[in-house]
């Protein structure tokens, strides 16, 4: 099953990719140096194993950087309560 069908063009996709890039808010996230004892509270506390991992990651880059609120239809985001997970679908999957 694919979460967007059709896919969007890559050309389409790009041209978006390139309008976020330009916007004078953008803020890229990376790694700190409080980066592993984060991720690593988190990995410990919801016993996060397999391809969860990237979700913890993703989690801790979030918090390491003072993100308490990250959209995502990804129910598994609530495996960490320090993050608080909105559905910008509104669905009821997040």
């Amino acid at each position: 099953m694919r979460i967007y069908s059709p896919p969007t063009p890559p050309d389409k996709a790009m041209d978006q990719m390139s309008a976020w890039l330009e916007s004078p808010s953008l803020v890229f996230l990376g790694e700190t140096e409080s980066h592993w004892p984060t991720l690593q509270k988190l990995l410990t506390t919801a016993k996060t194993a397999g391809p969860a991992v990237h979700d913890a990651r993703i989690a801790a880059l979030c918090l390491q950087h003072g993100a308490r609120e990250l959209w995502s239809v990804n129910c598994d985001f609530r495996s960490w309560p320090e993050l608080k997970v909105v559905n910008p679908l509104g669905t009821k999957k997040a």
